[in-house]
């Protein structure tokens, strides 16, 4: 039986219902551990596993600041204890059974610093609040009894080293600044694996070899005869296959050739883009020397090219106006943390207003939000939360979670551009401070050599190092001014080599190559609600007026010569930041059908 085969039968990651969380590596078996925990609070960080009380109930993954949690407690949690007891049925449902000998415990995302305990027995410690992590566990668990998970998380309200985003590092919200998100917050999970299986996928397309590269991360013991087959079909067509020997090898590189891709004239029928999101169904197999499967997987890739020319960003070689938003993706009830449906929801939103691309910001968002954003066909502007101090801790926590965050989300087609760094945050004197500047360049470049294929920018907003873009923040909220601004060449230039709206200078480095322009962050106009906290960079005071306002802002930056695509601030109302063209709820401030007229002309 070939790969082909097993792919009529196996799992369509292509077209799954959003829920699994690691939607580029998917198997049928798999139990969410999400729902009903035991918590408790630690705030003097004193307890140990073997004398903590737990005295509430947590629904998971909700963050305890949250609604959703049943918690609901917005103060300074500095540490919290979590509890849950498996069933035997819940392993078996997980894949255990005659074709599995391991057993893995997956965290989708945990804030801060996690340690997990089964059984009384340490499996894993995690630093990094944003990063999956996994626990192998088979020789801990019991196949057949009860057993018990316990997890610490400690994320100390005040430590600034760590990469915060926009968790606030004072007890009440402040300025941009929101509640905290400690703890569990994205799916726990269980899986059953064989002895050697497939462990990750790392795809890369190329498009004038019309070449598909993936790389196979194996675990376990994998004889030097075994072979990974890979398939990629479409609507039921076969369009490639190949069968590498591992070699003994942990990764096992596979090229693909898809004939349908060598005639020029057809093409781009199967490339990914916001028009026509197209997405490949993929199947890679674990198989042993005589063809039989050890393990198989499903996944998906996005045939796309993303790259900047001296005045445009490049889809498909094709030149791609940006026409972004910027994404909080904070909720009411579930701050960070987000249900599926809400992900898809928030991708459809964006989209229905006219948007092609969102700027999730200082947050590295679910992968489920990402399947969508693939799916529908969303263009990301990924970035990560920032940390606010310059130390060896925070750069170690940079370098440490942005690779894993890179490794991760680095299959996904939507991503277009990648955010290490925003507003010099964390990196606060690096317009004349050497070390901050060595940082901006490093991280540039330890990006580029994780993932090549997409534009880096090294620092959002102004004092670039070594972007692949100019990228400009400017809340000016005279439309005539930004119109003038952006719409003259010599204006750009005579910024780009200067000093921008905000102050500040756009480049820490010699002049270089042209560089596509965009505004990545503008608008900002707050509906004042009548509370004296509302906040904005500017203010309007009715409906009628926020309407006008922000539709004046968006034609005079949208009809700008000058720039290569703009990124609006922001979606929706958040905390008090009530600059969104919705509000908290995700209801629009004025009717969808003339925000999408205003974003796109």
């Amino acid at each position: 039986m070939t790969i082909a085969d097993w792919q009529l039968g196996g799992v369509d990651a292509s077209s799954q219902d959003g829920t699994y969380p690691r939607p580029q590596l998917v198997r049928p078996a798999w139990v969410d551990l999400g729902g009903a925990w035991d918590f408790t609070r630690d705030d003097d960080l004193v307890k140990s596993v073997r004398d903590v009380e737990f005295d509430r109930t947590i629904i998971v993954p909700f963050p305890p600041e949250s609604p959703a949690s049943g918690i609901h407690e917005t103060g300074f949690l500095p540490c919290v204890w979590y509890r849950r007891r498996m069933q035997p049925d819940e392993l078996r449902a997980a894949g255990w059974g005659p074709d599995s000998s391991r057993v893995l415990l997956h965290f989708g995302a945990v804030d801060h610093s996690a340690t997990v305990w089964l059984n009384g027995q340490v499996v894993a410690t995690h630093e990094g609040g944003q990063s999956p992590f996994v626990a192998d566990v088979t020789d801990v668990i019991d196949p057949d009894g009860e057993n018990v998970v316990i997890v610490r998380a400690v994320d100390l309200p005040g430590d600034v080293s760590v990469l915060r985003g926009k968790q606030d590092w004072y007890e009440q919200p402040h300025s941009i600044w929101y509640h905290r998100t400690t703890g569990i917050w994205q799916p726990v999970w269980l899986e059953c694996v064989p002895s050697g299986s497939v462990a990750g996928l790392t795809w890369r397309s190329d498009l004038p070899s019309a070449t598909v590269n993936v790389d196979v991360d194996l675990e376990g013991p994998i004889p030097s005869d075994s072979w990974v087959a890979v398939a990629l079909s479409h609507d039921g067509v076969l369009l490639a296959e190949a069968r590498v020997r591992t070699m003994g090898r942990t990764v096992c590189p596979v090229r693909l050739v898809i004939p349908a891709q060598l005639n020029g004239q057809q093409y781009e029928e199967l490339l990914w883009s916001p028009d026509r999101p197209t997405l490949l169904r993929a199947t890679v197999a674990l198989e042993q020397a005589d063809g039989t499967p050890c393990d198989v997987v499903g996944s998906y890739v996005g045939l796309r090219s993303v790259l900047a020319s001296s005045d445009h960003l490049l889809l498909n070689d094709r030149p791609t106006i940006v026409r972004a938003v910027l994404a909080q993706n904070y909720w009411p009830e579930t701050h960070l943390a987000a249900t599926p449906e809400m992900l898809r929801r928030e991708v459809e939103l964006i989209l229905g207003l006219g948007f092609n691309t969102a700027r999730v910001h200082q947050k590295a968002e679910d992968p489920r939000f990402l399947y969508w954003a693939d799916r529908l066909g969303l263009m990301i502007w990924a970035e990560t939360a920032s940390a606010y101090a310059f130390d060896a801790r925070a750069i170690r926590n940079l370098v440490s979670e942005w690779t894993d965050i890179v490794q991760r989300d680095q299959s996904h087609p939507c991503i277009i551009v990648w955010v290490p760094l925003n507003e010099s945050w964390g990196v606060q004197h690096i317009s004349h401070d050497a070390r901050q500047q060595a940082l901006s360049r490093s991280i540039t470049d330890l990006t580029r050599a994780l993932d090549g294929t997409r534009p880096v920018v090294s620092n959002d907003g102004w004092e670039h190092t070594s972007s692949d873009l100019w990228t400009i923040h400017d809340y000016e909220s005279d439309p005539a001014v930004l119109a003038q601004r952006y719409g003259d060449e010599a204006s750009v230039a005579s910024m780009l080599n200067g000093f921008g709206p905000a102050g500040r200078r756009m480049s820490v480095a010699a002049a270089g190559e042209a560089k596509p322009v965009l505004l990545t962050e503008f608008g900002g106009v707050s509906l004042a609600t009548g509370s004296d906290e509302d906040w904005g960079y500017s203010t309007a005071t009715d409906v009628v007026a926020f309407e006008e306002q922000v539709s004046a802002i968006l034609r005079s930056v949208r009809t700008a010569r000058e720039l290569a695509g703009f990124c609006y601030t922001q979606l929706t109302d958040t905390g008090q930041e009530t600059n969104g063209l919705l509000y908290a709820d995700r209801s629009p401030k004025f009717p969808i059908e003339r925000i999408r007229t205003a974003v796109r002309g």
